[in-house]
């Protein structure tokens, strides 16, 4: 073979690996950017708008955990007409009018009343189920804030809340609207407060 054949074979060698070394691929188009989830609704809740509750008042806890006395302390200070047991049932309602379960569960609080969670369910069905018999309104309260959420806590929320009249919750504790749901769902008038001082505000207006 002639010397300017292999010249000529190896010139276009070299150019064919150029191209192949020049070539790229395509970069594949830049993907648009997904569009954010939309964020659930907040439940839309109302606030009480009239008085519809009356004295003689029953105080009692929906987990043991100490709020209720808290609320009972909120409670004189203004003057209300209220009593208080953490372990009471239907036969404990008495002339009561109105049954105000404060929700908080407290495993300290549990062993130190001597009864479990699911007792103490127990006992808020019966009591419950007494008090609408009876023809009581019932107010459910959650002032603990974030503090008296979780898993034992909210073992007291939906049973409690479903059957009230009324609800009452300091915003830190229903973050993830656990509480205005159940209301806004079961058309139950609730009022969110910043903090437990405001409850001398909204709970004295609940009674005729």
């Amino acid at each position: 073979m002639s010397k300017k054949i292999i010249t000529l074979l190896l010139a276009g060698v070299m150019m064919l690996s150029l191209a192949a070394c020049g070539a790229k691929e395509a970069a594949p188009a830049p993907s648009a950017p997904s569009a954010p989830a939309a964020s659930a609704p907040a439940a839309e809740t109302t606030g009480l708008t009239e008085a519809f509750a009356e004295s003689p008042i029953l105080v009692t806890s929906g987990g043991q955990s100490a709020d209720y006395q808290m609320i009972a302390t909120v409670m004189g200070k203004v003057g209300m007409d209220y009593e208080v047991s953490n372990l009471c049932t239907s036969a404990d309602l008495g002339d009561a009018k109105t049954l105000i379960i404060v929700v908080g569960g407290s495993s300290k609080g549990l062993g130190a009343a001597g009864i479990d969670a699911d007792g103490e369910l127990a006992r808020l069905e019966e009591l419950i189920a007494g008090a609408e018999s009876a023809g009581l309104s019932i107010i459910a309260m959650h002032t603990g804030g974030e503090a008296r959420r979780g898993d034992l806590s909210d073992k007291f929320i939906t049973p409690i809340f479903e059957k009230a009249d009324y609800a009452i919750v300091v915003t830190a504790g229903d973050e993830d609207g656990l509480m205005a749901g159940i209301c806004a769902n079961n058309s139950i008038p609730m009022d969110a407060i910043a903090s437990i001082s405001e409850v001398t505000t909204v709970l004295p207006a609940a009674f005729k």
